[in-house]
This record gives structure tokens, C-alpha cells and sequence, in this order.
């Protein structure tokens, strides 16, 4: 029997393992392994939420009892300290020497710890392990426990960093990101990239300080702040060290392995150290002269040193490897594939839709034909398909803009999953292709996504590919002909309309308990927790102010965030009409704040350039001037436009201005599946745009039609008539129907033409429903519509009323200063964002 030892326990050194008990029958080996860390192999991928379960267990990539009942010694909480190759033996740290025939080296990396001068003071922690993440905690305590605001820094803008730096604001420090470049995730992100990464970043109120060498770090025994030069000192009560990673080496150096001159082991494709009896993988390893941070190339060098050490000398690792990357960064999607930077100089193609904070660059080659490479941030829904059109070489379309450009309902205008080749790679983590994941579905081994899971462990890993594996389970399921019931995601077997039910009848206000009571395990994800906040808030009639309602940055702070990382202050002007004095209010306060002012396509006066720490000094005058929030930040009823009506207009046929104001004051506030606007023309001249707003009244003969179901936006859309010549009443009584089906029926953020579009009998079956009550439920829909508008309450005066909800608007600490790195320039005689596009 040969003796395999395996020195570390990270997710490289378990996925050796697994890998290997796959391959072979354990009769022929004996497998030990080492872990420095008390407990057995974790998910490092999503170590940040720890944070927020502090559950270890839940990180587990499998529990101790596996090694058991697969024959494999595992040894914690034990470092091994030499390797001698002559009698191939490695030794611990308690002086133990073990016997190896074959050896592997998973140790993995340490964090990289800058030589700052004060880098050993309290208060200074790294980022790479649970007890890491629990002194962090444990000092944040202790600082939170001293009552005043604490303010904390994170040194480096990479990946952990930027999820460290929401961590930390979500247990209640300030906090700032500290980067030596001029540019955040200088290695996967372009400018424009970083910048629109950057500007969503900052409206979760992290500060991003930018092209900082720290010189030292201040204080006595505990940090007090970091200098960056002479003149310049910010103060901070504790840093987190995320600079990056270093090779952990040591025990190679011991025995004279080769390594390389920046560290690492030095090894040839087939994962062999200079020594053919020692292997090394994952993080260590230098392959090709490079160190590999990512996940899958770990999990691919693991594989073929189960190869080489089974006998299979042909399995070796690519001379190319992929270092695309799809990530959720404090609850942000980034993504980058190929040749994202464009350093082989082909046409890039850009979109960016700075009200959303979505940025897509693609690169594409001069003749347009292939696709080189992408960036995504704020959308990477895309990622999947583009990334594998990339890797598959696959056919583009004539104009490659319409790769990155909105569809309807997010559909993809450029392909289908089953359009992909069988040998298209679907989970890179396992290396689970298009054909494995179709083989088990038509074999019947697997009748759902979790069963396509289990037999292949397709986004196990680091989970970037779980879209791409249920789109294609689904689509395979369809072609055989059975029926398929969409889930919200992996964490509920339920369709928005189920949980919409269960947590109306159930009276649910905390996300927890839907996912403990209907879900299927694990602490959600980015698909179901904005869905259950909206759902929440649709249901219950609250307002962002309560923490389970939020769904995103703009939520949280009641405002949009623009370009520049300044705010967007909307205050409601029903139906358009506004007093000379609420006039001379707007214009008074836009002066002193020395905001931006346009009066928008809805009929609204818009402010824009308002900093975090002004919004509330901003809305307390507003209110008190008789102003509401005009909900432009949030998925609910934004406008009602009207025309002048029959009061001025000579053509006009009924009065549209208090008929607008009406509808906008009753449907005022309501969260619903996505934005809603209306407009009331006064006549068929339809000065109001009626037809292109999710419902509209033109006034005629008899009284008004109805329409429903018109959108602006990239895919415009004109409202289909619903109902001809009915009154006020019939009108807010059919209105009233109509937006609870969509609210009750609608997918996550499907608009009201998308939901029509879909509807199954199409607008004969609408009329139906909402005219001849088909279903019998109209006056359930008239019931809850009212209950909706009866809880109507401003959130913005809950908030400036409320003195622990104003403490999220503080941008520094004990500072009412604004930031001073916003630059305006004056333009049409007001202040403009510099640089403007």
C-alpha cells in the first residue's frame, strides 16, 4: 500500500481528496491529511458570510465524518514543519514524522502584510481566515461597546477588500477602502468600470480613497489613523489588511524544492515539483510563472495530480487557463472574461446606464466576428452566455451591440443555452460540460436542478455558474416534454405568486422566516432577498425605512444614486400641479444647496447633486413646504401625468389635471414587481402620452378609455385598450384590479408590457379577469388595493422625524462637511458632475 500525504486542508487540498476517493477504490493507497486550522476544509469563496450567520458549519465543504467513512486520516489543527525528500518523510510540529510515497503540497497562501511602519498595532487585522473574521468581529465589539461612531479602513480595493468593507458597514463602523492604485480591481476592471463599481460602492456609504501609499500607521498601542504623506493623515480606529496574498513556500524551502524568485512552488503542467514524488496545487504553486487566486485553476491542478498519481501521465493542466471571473461584491455583480482590458487592441463597444449603475464593455474582433473578451458591473446576468460564446468561439450577431443591450425581461437576443456545443463548459469549479449535465436529465438520473447538482456537482464551487445550470436543466426538461415550474433560486422551490401567498396569508415580516419555514436551506442570495423585501413591502404596505423592505442601496438612503455619487432629491407634484409658492420653495432650496434642477418627461422637478449627509437637511425643508417623497428611488408608482385638461384647453373633453391627482395620490407609495407610471390625457390629441404609460386615461365622448400595459425605456411599448367610455368610479375600480393581478401574478422585476406580453390568454383573457371577474377574485383585488392606500404613510417624513433612521445619512464622522472630491462645472447656467457625457 503507497502512502499519500496530503499537507493542507483548504478547498484545493479537500477537492484533491474527493477527486482522488472518485477515482479510485482506496484499496491500493492510504491518504492522510494535514490542516493547520482547528475544523476540516471550507468554502474561503464566501467566507464573508460569516460575518453575518457565524456559522462555521455552514462552510464546510463537507463534514469530519466524510473523511472517516471514505478512509482518509485528517489531522487539524497540526503543522507540519519539514520535508525530508531523501527518506520521504515530512515531520510536525510536535516532532511526529509520517512516511509518504507521494507527497502534496496544498498549503495554499498566507495574506500579504505591507512593511508599513505600525502595521503591528491593536487593531489591525487580515482577512484569509475564520478566526481571522472573529478577532475582527470580537475588536469591532469592543470598539461598538466605547459609544461613540468608529470609523475603520480597508488596505487594498480587490476582491476580498471590497467584501470585507461591506461587512464592516453592515456591523455599523464607517468605513473606507484604501487603494495604492488609481483605480479600483486594477487587474479585471477598465476606468469606466471601476469608476461605475466605485459610485455604487460609495452609496453604500463606503468612502473610496484612491492612489494612497500608506507611510504609517498612527497612535500608541492601538491604530489611531493612517498617514499617507506629510500633510495628510486620516484618521481610523482599526484596519483591515487585504493587500493581497503570498505563497506559502516554507515547507518547500526546507527540502530545496525549486521555487521561484517572487515565491511560489515551482512546478510543470502536469503539477510535478522539481522533485517528481512531490506534487503541488493550488495557491502555491507557480504554474507557468504565475500564482492562480482563482478557484477552478485549484480545482484543475487537484485533478491532475490525482491523475499523475494514478497512473494517467497524459492528464495535464492547459498551456491557457481562463482567469474569467463572475462575482457578487457587496451585494454588486462584477464580471470579466478574455481579454477584458482590450490589450490586444480590438473595437470595444460600450453601454452604461448610469441611473441603474450598470456598465458593459465587450471587445470584439476589427472584423466582427468573434468575441474577445467583456466587462460587466451592476448586470452580469449576461455573463454566462457571453462567456461562453467566448470560450466556444461561437458565431456573434451582425451587430454585436445588441450582446450587452437591455432585452425584455432580461432574455438574451443572441442565443440560446441549447445552442451551445455538448463540450461547452459549463461549471469551470468541476469541469461539468453542457452534454454532462443534459446526459443526466435525458438518463432520468436527474429530474430537477438539485439532482443536476448532486450527480454532477455543477456549481458547487464558487457558484458563478448556477443560472447557466438551471436555464439549461430547464431547457432540457421542456424538450422532453416536461412541465417545469420555475423557482425563485436555489433557496426556493416557489415561484414569486407562491411565496407572494404564503407570506400574505402568514403575515411574514423577516426574511428568515420565509427561508426557514419555505425554503430549502442555506442564507439566500441576491435573486430571493430583494424579492422577499418586495414582496414584504407590497403585502404590508411599509416603506424602505424598515430594514426588511430594503432592497437595495437606493432604498436604504431614499434616493437615487447618480453618476458622480451624488443623490437625486424627487419630491411628488401630482398630476403635475403645482402652487406659485411650493414653486418658489422648490426654487429657494435648489439655490441654497446648489442643486441641479430639471423638470422631467413626468411632468416632476428633479434636484440633483445633493451629497449623503444633505439629503435629510434638504427633505426636512421640503416637507415642511407641504412636499412628500416622490418614490423616484423605488419600484413603485412614480408619476401620474396630465395635460391641462378641459379647465384651459379649448379641445379638452374632461378635466385630466384632478383626475391625474386623484390616481397619483391614491396609488402613491404602493411596491410593486417594478416602477409604475400613468397619464391622463384630457382629450384624443393625448398630450399626456397616455398610451405609453403603464395605465392611461383618454378622455372621449361618454367619458374616458383605459389603457394598460405601455412602457418607456429600451424597449417602448404602447398600452392595449382595456376598457371604452367608463367613469371615475369604473375607472379606479378596474385601475385598482388591475395592479393587484400584476402585483399578485408578475415575475421579479418583469414590467407591466413584459407581464402582459407572457399572460396566457393574452388581453381577452384580461378583460376577463378584471372586467367580467373571470376568477371571481375582483373584489378580493378591490379590497387589498384599498387596504394599500389606506397604510400610505411619506417615508422621508418617518425618516427626518426618526433620530436613529438619520444616522445612516452621516457621510463622515462627527463632520458635516460634504466630499471634497465631487467636482462640478458650470453648464447652462448650473452646476454639472465633471467630467458630464
Amino acid at each position: 500500500m503507497k502512502n499519500i500525504i496530503v499537507v493542507g486542508n483548504g478547498m484545493v487540498g479537500y477537492k484533491f481528496c474527493e477527486k482522488f476517493i472518485d477515482n479510485t477504490n482506496g484499496e491500493e493507497y492510504k491518504l492522510t491529511v494535514f490542516g493547520e486550522e482547528p475544523r476540516p476544509a471550507y468554502d474561503r469563496v464566501h467566507l464573508s458570510e460569516y460575518f453575518e450567520n457565524k456559522d462555521a458549519k455552514a462552510l464546510e465543504m463537507v463534514p469530519r465524518s466524510w473523511y472517516e467513512e471514505n478512509g482518509i486520516t485528517l489531522i487539524t489543527d497540526t503543522r507540519v514543519t519539514d520535508i525530508s525528500r531523501k527518506s520521504k518523510t515530512i515531520t510536525t510540529v510536535n516532532d511526529v514524522e509520517y512516511v509518504y510515497d507521494y507527497l502534496v503540497l496544498a498549503t495554499g497562501s498566507s495574506a500579504f502584510v505591507p512593511p508599513i511602519k505600525g502595521i503591528e498595532k491593536k487593531g489591525v487585522f487580515v482577512y484569509r481566515t475564520i478566526e481571522d473574521l472573529e478577532a475582527t468581529m470580537n475588536y469591532v465589539a469592543k470598539l461598538k461597546s466605547e459609544g461613540t461612531q468608529k470609523r475603520a479602513a480597508i488596505l487594498g480595493g480587490g476582491l476580498l477588500g471590497l467584501e470585507a468593507a461591506k461587512a464592516l458597514i453592515d456591523m455599523g463602523l464607517e468605513t473606507a477602502v484604501v487603494e495604492f492604485a488609481p483605480r479600483l480591481m486594477p487587474r479585471q476592471l477598465n476606468n469606466d468600470a471601476s469608476q461605475s463599481l466605485q459610485t455604487k460602492l460609495e452609496g453604500l456609504g463606503i468612502e473610496i480613497l484612491l492612489s494612497k501609499a500608506t507611510e504609517q500607521l498612527t497612535g500608541d498601542d492601538c491604530i489611531a489613523g493612517m498617514q499617507f504623506s506629510k500633510d495628510e493623515t486620516v484618521p481610523f480606529d482599526m484596519l483591515l489588511v487585504s493587500a493581497g496574498i503570498r505563497p506559502r513556500d516554507e515547507l518547500a524551502k526546507t527540502c530545496d524544492l525549486e521555487v521561484g524568485t517572487r515565491g511560489g512552488i515551482v512546478v510543470s503542467n502536469d503539477m510535478k515539483t522539481s522533485d517528481s514524488n512531490i506534487f503541488a496545487i493550488g495557491e502555491c504553486a507557480l504554474l507557468n510563472n504565475m500564482i492562480y487566486g482563482l478557484v477552478a485553476p485549484g480545482y484543475d491542478m487537484a485533478e491532475v495530480a490525482v491523475s499523475q498519481i494514478l497512473g494517467d501521465e497524459k492528464v495535464a493542466m492547459p498551456t491557457e487557463i481562463d482567469m474569467s471571473t463572475k462575482l457578487k461584491l457587496s451585494g454588486i455583480d462584477v464580471a470579466s472574461f478574455g481579454d477584458a482590458l482590450n490589450e490586444n487592441e480590438g473595437v470595444e463597444i460600450v453601454y452604461e446606464n448610469g441611473f441603474e449603475g450598470i456598465y458593459k464593455s465587450i471587445i470584439v474582433d476589427k472584423e466582427g466576428k468573434s468575441l474577445l473578451g467583456g466587462i460587466m458591473v451592476g448586470d452580469a446576468s449576461d455573463y454566462s452566455m457571453l462567456h461562453q460564446i467566448f470560450l466556444n468561439g461561437m458565431k456573434i450577431p451582425e451587430n454585436p451591440a445588441q450582446l450587452i443591450l437591455p432585452a425584455i425581461d432580461g432574455a438574451a437576443s443572441f442565443g440560446d443555452v441549447m445552442d451551445l456545443p455538448d463540450e461547452a463548459q459549463i461549471c469551470s469549479c468541476e469541469s461539468v460540460s453542457k452534454g454532462q449535465i443534459c446526459s443526466a436529465i435525458e438518463s432520468g438520473v436527474a429530474t430537477d436542478v438539485v439532482g443536476v447538482v448532486s450527480c454532477t456537482k455543477a456549481g458547487t464551487g464558487c457558484g458563478g455558474c448556477k443560472p447557466m445550470v438551471t436555464d439549461l436543466t430547464n431547457a432540457t426538461l421542456k424538450s422532453l416534454g416536461i412541465e417545469v415550474k420555475p423557482g425563485v433560486c436555489e433557496h426556493f422551490e416557489l415561484d414569486r405568486q407562491d411565496l407572494y401567498k404564503i407570506i400574505q396569508v402568514k403575515g411574514y415580516t423577516t426574511f428568515n422566516d420565509v427561508l426557514d419555514n419555505h425554503g430549502t436551506g442555506g442564507h439566500g442570495c441576491e435573486l430571493c432577498k430583494p424579492l422577499v423585501a418586495s414582496l414584504m413591502a407590497s403585502i404590508n404596505a411599509d416603506t424602505a425605512n424598515k430594514e426588511y423592505a430594503i432592497q437595495d442601496s437606493n432604498d436604504r438612503f431614499l434616493a437615487n444614486i447618480q453618476r458622480n455619487g451624488t443623490y437625486s432629491v424627487v419630491p411628488r407634484v401630482p398630476g403635475g400641479e403645482i402652487t406659485p409658492d411650493k414653486l418658489i420653495a422648490l426654487g429657494q432650496i435648489a439655490k441654497k444647496y446648489d442643486l441641479y434642477t430639471k423638470v422631467t418627461g413626468g411632468v416632476r422637478i428633479d434636484l440633483f447633486g445633493a451629497t449623503l449627509n444633505q439629503l435629510p437637511l434638504i427633505w426636512k425643508e421640503l416637507i415642511s413646504h407641504g412636499f412628500e417623497s416622490g418614490h423616484a428611488y423605488g419600484k413603485s408608482l412614480r408619476t401620474v401625468k396630465t395635460c391641462v385638461g378641459s379647465t384651459w384647453c379649448r379641445y379638452g373633453m374632461d378635466e385630466s389635471v384632478s383626475f391625474g391627482i386623484e390616481l397619483e395620490n391614491r396609488y402613491r407609495g404602493i411596491r410593486a414587481p417594478h416602477k409604475i407610471k400613468g397619464g391622463v390625457s384630457g382629450c384624443i390629441r393625448e398630450c399626456a402620452e397616455a398610451r405609453g404609460k403603464d395605465f392611461g386615461l383618454i378622455a372621449v365622448e361618454g367619458g374616458w378609455n383605459l389603457y394598460v400595459g405601455g412602457n418607456g425605456g429600451a424597449t417602448p411599448r404602447h398600452a392595449e385598450l382595456l376598457a371604452e367610455q367608463i367613469d371615475n368610479e369604473t375607472v379606479i375600480k378596474y385601475i385598482d384590479r388591475y395592479l393587484m393581478f400584476y402585483m399578485r401574478t408578475a415575475k421579479p422585476l418583469q414590467r407591466t408590457a413584459a407581464w402582459q406580453d407572457r399572460l396566457e390568454g393574452g388581453m381577452d383573457f384580461l378583460k376577463e379577469v378584471i372586467i367580467d371577474d373571470k376568477l371571481g377574485i375582483a373584489e378580493d383585488l378591490e379590497k387589498e388595493m384599498q387596504s394599500l392606500v389606506n397604510k400610505f404613510e411619506c417615508e422621508w417624513t418617518q425618516a427626518v422625524n426618526d433620530p436613529e433612521m438619520m444616522k445612516r445619512f452621516n457621510h463622515f464622522v462627527n463632520s458635516e462637511e460634504e466630499d471634497d472630491n465631487l467636482v462640478f462645472v458650470p453648464l447652462r447656467d448650473q452646476k454639472m458632475p465633471e467630467p458630464w457625457k
